[in-house]
C-alpha cells in the first residue's frame, strides 16, 4: 500500500476510534448513575456497564471470524449499526424505568466494541513494519477526542430530555450513526490465505508461546484494573460528596491519560523496546494505588485516575504490539479473537464486581487489593525479558 494511502487509512481508523470510544466513555461516565437511578438495589448500579463488557466478550470471536471472511469494513460498519441501535434501546430502558432494557442497550454498545476493538489490528494490517507500532498507538490516540467528548455528551444529555440520562443515550446513538458513515471509507487489504498455504497452528500452540502469554496477561491486567477503578470512580466520588461536574472532569482527565500518550507510545516502544514500556505501565498502576490511598479529595481522585490511564496505555499498546509478533497471517483471526475475548471477559468481571466491591470494602481498600495482581504482572514481564536475554546469549 502506498505511504499516503496508508496514512489516510490510519487517520480514518483513528477517527472511527474517537467516535467509538466516545460512546464507550459515555456509558462509563453515566451508565452506573443511570443504573443506580432505576436499580432496585445499589449493588446493581453498575450492571449496565457490566452488560456492555458482556456484549463485547460474546461478540469478539464471531466478529473476528466473520471479518476474516467478509472483510474489515463490513464488520466495522455492522458494529457501528449495533451501537446506534444500542443507544436507542438504552433510551427506551431509561424512559420505561427498566434496568433490563437499559442493560440490553449497553449490551449492544458492547457488541459495537466487539467489532471496534479490531481497529488497532486493522491499523497494523495497513501499515508497513516500520510504521506498525506508531499506527497502532495513533489509532488508540483517537481516544483523546473521546476523553473530552464522552463525558461532555454524557453530562449534556442528563437533562436534555426526561427522564435524566435518556438524552445521554440518544446522543450515543447519534455518535454511533456518524461512525457508520465514516467507516464506508475504510479500505483494509483482505489477508486471504492461499489454498496451498498451511492453515496455521492450532490455538493452543499459539497461546503457549511465552510472548503470547505475557502480551495477553499484560493487556488483561491493564484493562481489568483500569475498568475496575474507572467503573467505581463515579460512585466513589458521589459517595465522598463530589458532584457530577467534578466526576466528569476526573473521567475526562483519566481518558486523556489513556489516549494522549498514544501519540508517542509507539515511538517509545521503538526506542526502548516493548517490555520496558509494559513494565513502566505496571509501575504507573502502583502510582495510582498510592494516590488512591492518599485521600478522597478531588486531587487524589484526579491524579490517581490520570496515572491509571497512562498505565493502561503502556500495557495495552505494548501488549498489542507484542502480540502481533506471535502469529502468522493465517492464524490472526483466532489469535486476536482469543486475546481480546479474554481481555474483555476480565473487563466484564471487573465492571460487574466494581459496585459490590466498592460497597463492601470502600474505595481505598478496593485499590489496595490490586497489589498482588500487579506483582504477578511485573514478574511475568521480567520473566520474558530474562528468557529473551538468555536466548540472545546462546
Amino acid at each position: 500500500m502506498l505511504r499516503k494511502a496508508m496514512h489516510r487509512q490510519v487517520l480514518l481508523l483513528a477517527t472511527a476510534q474517537a467516535l467509538f470510544q466516545t460512546a464507550s466513555v459515555l456509558v462509563m461516565t453515566v451508565g452506573g448513575l443511570a443504573g443506580g437511578q432505576i436499580a432496585t438495589h445499589p449493588q446493581f448500579a453498575t450492571a449496565p456497564i457490566a452488560a456492555m463488557f458482556l456484549g463485547t466478550a460474546v461478540t469478539t470471536i464471531p466478529a473476528s471470524v466473520w471479518m476474516v471472511r467478509a472483510g474489515r469494513r463490513a464488520g466495522f460498519v455492522a458494529g457501528a449499526i449495533l451501537g446506534t441501535v444500542g443507544g436507542l434501546v438504552g433510551v427506551c430502558g431509561i424512559v420505561v424505568g427498566s434496568l433490563l432494557i437499559l442493560c440490553a442497550g449497553t449490551f449492544l454498545v458492547g457488541a459495537y466494541q466487539g467489532f471496534a476493538q479490531f481497529y488497532r489490528f486493522a491499523a497494523s494490517e495497513v501499515a508497513d513494519d516500520g510504521f506498525r507500532p506508531r499506527a497502532i498507538s495513533l489509532v488508540l490516540a483517537g481516544g483523546v477526542v473521546a476523553a473530552l467528548l464522552g463525558p461532555a455528551l454524557g453530562r449534556l444529555g442528563v437533562t436534555l430530555i426526561d427522564p435524566h440520562y435518556a438524552g445521554s443515550f440518544l446522543l450515543l446513538a447519534v455518535v454511533s450513526l456518524a461512525a457508520v458513515g465514516l467507516l464506508q471509507g475504510v479500505r483494509v487489504p483482505q489477508l486471504r490465505v492461499a489454498e496451498a498455504e498451511p492453515a496455521g497452528r492450532p490455538l493452543h500452540q499459539i497461546a503457549r508461546q511465552p510472548a503470547y502469554l505475557v502480551a495477553l496477561f499484560g493487556a488483561a491486567t491493564g484493562y481489568g484494573i483500569m475498568i475496575l477503578a474507572m467503573t467505581a470512580t463515579p460512585l466513589a466520588m458521589i459517595h465522598h460528596d463530589h458532584g457530577l461536574s467534578e466526576t466528569s472532569v476526573v473521567i475526562q482527565l483519566h481518558v486523556l491519560g489513556m489516549f494522549l500518550p498514544s501519540f508517542f507510545t509507539g515511538s517509545l516502544i521503538e526506542r526502548f523496546g516493548v517490555l520496558p514500556i509494559m513494565f513502566a505501565g505496571v509501575a504507573l498502576f502502583f502510582g495510582h494505588i498510592l494516590m488512591a490511598l492518599s485521600g478522597t479529595g478531588f486531587a487524589s481522585f484526579a491524579v490517581a485516575l490520570v496515572l491509571l490511564g497512562i498505565g493502561w496505555n503502556f500495557l495495552y499498546v505494548g501488549g498489542t504490539t507484542l502480540l502481533t509478533g506471535t502469529y502468522a497471517a493465517s492464524e490472526r483471526g483466532r489469535a486476536q479473537a482469543a486475546n481480546d475475548m479474554t481481555i474483555f471477559v476480565v473487563g466484564l468481571v471487573s465492571s460487574l464486581g466494581a459496585g459490590a466491591l466498592l460497597q463492601a470494602v470502600g474505595w481505598q481498600m478496593m485499590n489496595l487489593l490490586l497489589v498482588p495482581w500487579l506483582v504477578i504482572a511485573a514478574l511475568s514481564i521480567l520473566w520474558l525479558a530474562w528468557r529473551r536475554s538468555r536466548a540472545a546469549l546462546l
